[in-house]
């Protein structure tokens, strides 16, 4: 008597399994209660995730952006450490003194230091 509760018990299980299978497939599942009552959390998980997929791709796109960025800030701090070097360069008093000369403009260079003028109110 043990092994036909033990069959009759698999039998249902088997008939359970059928018919959830079956049920899915007709789509009666989606009335029953169970999936109806839970179907705002299910929604609910179903924002989470779409909002979390859009936060990962704008994650992306903004660690893209600052790579590119970073590229072009040390492009441009090469660039402005060359700019200075050769403004050092043409600012020395001999480059100076070079470059009045190459241009023919008739200014000299000062012998004596310059003296200050003093103006009384």
């Amino acid at each position: 008597m043990t092994e036909t509760a033990e069959n009759k018990g698999a039998g249902k299980k088997a008939k359970r399994k059928e018919g959830f299978v079956k049920s899915l497939i007709s789509g009666s599942l989606l009335s029953e209660r169970i999936i109806l009552g839970n179907l705002p959390y299910v929604i609910l998980l179903t924002v989470i995730g779409a909002l979390y997929i859009a936060n990962r791709f704008h994650a992306e796109k903004v660690i893209r952006r600052t790579d590119e960025l970073q590229k072009v800030v040390k492009e441009l701090r090469a660039e402005a450490l060359s700019t200075s070097s050769d403004l050092m360069l043409l600012s020395k008093q001999s480059e100076v003194i070079r470059q009045v000369n190459e241009r023919g403009l008739g200014l000299k260079e000062l012998k004596e230091p310059p003296y200050r003028l003093l103006v009384e109110d």
